[in-house]
């Protein structure tokens, strides 16, 4: 099956006690067993619910994986990843990560006893060169959270492999719609469905697919020891979104190409970061690992903060507001909002400045988003 159809039936067969095409919402929190032992795949919805099941089954075809896994949130599908590791292991990290990401790896994981190393990415070479004999994780995005930076992830995947270092992609801007990177050699994929898998900005959760046995078994048990899963409730709504993710994705990136190259020319606009350009330094990779370039666009306004806290304040269509990939624009101020965790200094570095908005872009009229930030502008 092809995409959209894996979107809309992967998983998802009619329920087997009443028909029902759409998968239920399984709000139960214990299954009755006919004898010790004896049931029919469930337990407790911990540990697993069909709702869930049927969503994971989704998520893993969708990604060209052979498991799939749900959270209660992105950061909690992060924070179990990071489980898997002990005391002296080391994670090599690229330095543009999301803001929540860089707090569990640059903060939390040290109560864990585990040694992280942030390095630029976008140097494949130098990067995987940063590995070391503690190395076990190697964790990157692509597109980056907000520069939109674009990783080489076969380079990446490959050198890694040789020093047998499993590899970890945030996959959230992209989708698997635009890119599937078990295809080129990632070990594990993870999401934070709440942005555009969900959809719709009614839904926080996260996700982890792989092909790997061995690292689906110890995540599974984590998944299961920790328990930070989603609902039911949530789960149903995510795999609502799902079924439209391929029309949304398609939009969503129409009209961020068409942003993206107004902005460009745009007298108030010192730089604008979008893939799709064949003036950004990443498109001829981007090009050959994606089939599409997404919906998120980020740009630096001349004049420094009062010029982007102007432009941020005034949008009417855009809303200013954390998170991304809902059907809404979204307009963010990654400083003090998604990136507000990192240092000022770790920030200014990687080319977070006082100037740069972060835009995602909806699946509005675009001419309506284009006059939107024009009059802000």
């Amino acid at each position: 099956m092809d995409f959209s159809t894996k979107a809309i039936h992967a998983g998802q067969k009619a329920d087997s006690a009443t028909g029902a095409t759409i998968t239920p919402i399984y709000q139960t929190t214990t299954y009755t067993q006919e004898a010790l032992g004896k049931h029919k795949g469930y337990e407790y919805s911990r540990t697993q619910n069909p709702t869930r099941t049927a969503l994971e089954t989704c998520l893993a075809s969708l990604e060209n994986g052979k498991y799939g896994l749900t959270f209660s949130s992105g950061c909690a599908a992060t924070a179990t990843v990071l489980a898997m590791l002990k005391p002296g292991d080391h994670v090599l990290a690229s330095d543009e990560v999301y803001g929540g990401t860089w707090r569990l790896l640059a903060e939390t994981a040290k109560y864990q006893g585990l040694h992280v190393t942030f390095v630029n990415a976008r140097n494949a070479e130098s990067f995987v060169k940063c590995v070391g004999a503690e190395t076990k994780l190697i964790w990157f995005e692509t597109p980056t959270n907000p520069l939109l930076s674009i990783i080489d992830i076969k380079a990446i995947t490959e050198a890694a492999r040789k020093k047998k270092v499993a590899t970890v992609l945030d996959n959230t801007f992209a989708t698997p719609y635009f890119q599937r990177g078990l295809d080129l050699g990632v070990d594990i994929i993870l999401h934070s469905t709440t942005k555009y898998i969900g959809g719709h900005s009614d839904v926080v959760g996260g996700a982890i697919v792989t092909s790997s046995g061995e690292l689906y078994e110890r995540l599974k048990f984590l998944q299961n020891a920790i328990g930070a899963v989603p609902s039911p409730f949530d789960c149903w709504l995510t795999l609502r979104g799902l079924k439209t993710l391929a029309v949304r994705m398609e939009k969503h990136a129409e009209n961020a190409e068409e942003i993206a190259k107004w902005l460009a020319k745009h007298k108030k606009v010192e730089r604008v970061f979008y893939p799709g350009l064949k003036e950004h330094k990443g498109h001829d990779i981007a090009k050959t690992q994606m089939s599409g370039f997404s919906g998120m666009v980020s740009f630096e306004a001349k004049g420094g903060f009062e010029a982007a806290k102007k432009v941020a304040e005034s949008l009417k269509v855009f809303s200013l507001a954390e998170s991304l990939g809902g059907v809404e624009s979204l307009v963010c101020y990654p400083a003090t909002m998604t990136h507000a965790s990192v240092p000022k200094e770790d920030r200014l570095r990687i080319g977070i400045t006082d100037g740069l908005i972060r835009l995602s872009v909806g699946i509005e009229d675009v001419a309506d988003l284009i006059e939107d930030l024009g009059q802000a502008l």
